[in-house]
């Protein structure tokens, strides 16, 4: 179990950072859950699948889908989807449930980012790529203007590719919102991620759940032909009068698309999993989400905010 217990570490770039996002706590003593059989991926060992893996060895290329391990990504590189992570490794937020390292950037950028990023994509020959980041309350705009700047690069490189930035808050600020919407990306997600009572358990400080839906809210009143998502997690101990609840707040917000997936415990130190939801229940509430009116609902015990996201590409107006 050390090597889940988190240290302080200096990021190539000289960051000092809180290695897993998380200091050591009470958490630790409770013991890692077991998971159940059903959390298991099929293999889908595509040749579009082994064709990108190919394609990103040799040009070493990077991608969140490989550097985070996800379970999905035999899925979603076979149908020509990949995430990319913008704005560093190191984040200026601690939430309870994520173990990117935490710390303070002091405003350092890649302004190559745009450029190198683009380049991948292209290289990559994607359908649809999602930009995500760590949080930058260094930043003035958040990094508003260079997620913008990775958009209006990838439209040049490649416009045929559909584009979801899957962004922070930018702590509400209405300007940042704009200035990402302004790049004409096709989808606007900011993850709620857990219900109201939950909240302040379960996120930074700094974070909101009033916040996030007023910036996915503004996102949509700004741009209303945008697609606009965001991602419940269940399993941290939220009741289904609450989920549901969630649900109503969230399609009151204007949003489109809604993700529900398993919380996973990423380390020791990171809140326990309360719960663990079978694929079954899961669907029940899939399909009560889509009675609220939401037009896409992804939900399972794999699915993660940027799961599949392609499939949503046939809502975008051309």
């Amino acid at each position: 179990m050390d090597n889940l217990i988190p240290t302080k570490t200096i990021k190539e770039n000289g960051v000092i950072a809180v290695k897993n996002g998380i200091k050591p706590n009470s958490n630790k003593l409770i013991p890692i859950e077991r998971k159940p059989t059903w959390l298991r991926v099929k293999s889908q060992n595509s040749s579009k699948y082994r064709e990108l893996k190919e394609i990103v060895a040799n040009k070493k290329l990077h991608t969140v889908c490989e550097e985070a391990m996800c379970p999905n990504i035999q899925e979603c590189w076979s149908h020509g989807t990949a995430t990319f992570m913008l704005l560093g490794s190191v984040c200026t937020r601690a939430c309870k449930f994520c173990a990117v390292d935490t710390g303070n950037p002091k405003g350092l950028l890649d302004k190559e980012e745009p450029l190198k990023v683009a380049n991948s994509i292209s290289h990559m020959n994607l359908k649809y790529a999602v930009l995500t980041s760590v949080n930058r309350d260094d930043l003035d705009d958040g990094g508003a203007k260079h997620f913008a700047d990775t958009v209006k690069a990838i439209k040049k490189k490649a416009p045929e590719v559909v584009i979801e930035a899957l962004v922070p808050d930018f702590l509400g600020n209405e300007q940042s919102i704009e200035i990402l919407l302004d790049s004409k990306l096709e989808v606007f997600a900011q993850n709620l991620e857990t219900v109201k009572r939950l909240t302040k358990k379960v996120r930074d400080p700094r974070a909101g759940y009033e916040q996030t839906l007023q910036v996915l809210a503004y996102a949509k009143k700004y741009s209303p032909s945008i697609i606009t998502k965001t991602s419940l997690m269940l399993g941290l101990g939220e009741t289904e009068e609450e989920i549901l609840e969630s649900c109503k707040d969230i399609k009151q917000a204007g949003v489109d698309v809604l993700t529900l997936g398993q919380y996973m415990r990423p380390t020791a130190n990171h809140l326990p999993v309360e719960r663990w939801y079978s694929p079954e229940e899961f669907e029940y509430y899939k399909r009560l989400a889509f009675e609220f009116g939401f037009i896409e609902v992804a939900a399972g015990p794999m699915v993660r905010s940027s799961y599949r996201a392609d499939r949503i590409a046939h809502l975008i107006s051309t």
